[in-house]
């Protein structure tokens, strides 16, 4: 695993993101990784738009991680993860996570989880939840691994709206992880 650096996202990262975003879980260079959505989804995942809305939401942050060098790399200090934090209440919502296709596997998730565990208990949250396409049971199978457990909550998929992405399917739906810290 290489050597990660931990900052929060800038206005500047935006571009680097929304490809870092898309990488892991759109079209085919997401089929380099196990992440990828492109069976269930086409089109977008995300967008400079809602990646900026995240920086700037209250109670907010956009958690980078920088690997100065590692196999695939294009440049020293690449962005190759990330994952959004959200105060609610009891809990942090940790959303929006995604390792490189060329790292996963390597560490580079469980050490960003590991980060936004310790950031959410340093805010003071009893929980960390997250939603997960239902029908991902080989990532809810990882996440479960981790100590996540389902809550047997579920949220509809927002078909029409395709900053989410274009289904291919017509029983998309969320379902909701939680663990205790």
């Amino acid at each position: 695993m290489p050597e990660l650096t931990f900052r929060d996202a800038n206005f500047s990262d935006v571009d680097a993101l929304v490809g870092l975003i898309e990488s892991a879980y759109r079209g085919d260079a997401s089929r380099a990784g196990w992440t990828t959505e492109a069976d269930l989804l086409a089109g977008q995942r995300t967008d400079p738009e809602g990646v900026r809305e995240v920086i700037t939401a209250p109670g907010s942050r956009l958690l980078v991680a920088e690997a100065e060098t590692h196999p695939g790399a294009e440049r020293p200090g690449e962005i190759v993860a990330c994952c959004q934090l959200q105060k609610r209440e009891a809990y942090v919502y940790f959303g929006m996570f995604s390792v490189s296709p060329q790292l996963q596997g390597a560490g580079v998730g469980k050490a960003v989880m590991a980060e936004a565990e310790r950031i959410a208990r340093e805010w003071g949250a009893e929980e960390i939840r997250m939603t997960v396409i239902r029908q991902r049971e080989d990532l809810i199978a990882f996440y479960e691994r981790r100590g996540f457990g389902r809550t047997g909550r579920f949220e509809p998929f927002p078909y029409g709206d395709e900053r989410f992405g274009r289904p291919l399917r017509d029983d998309l739906e969320f379902a909701e992880l939680a663990k205790p810290l």
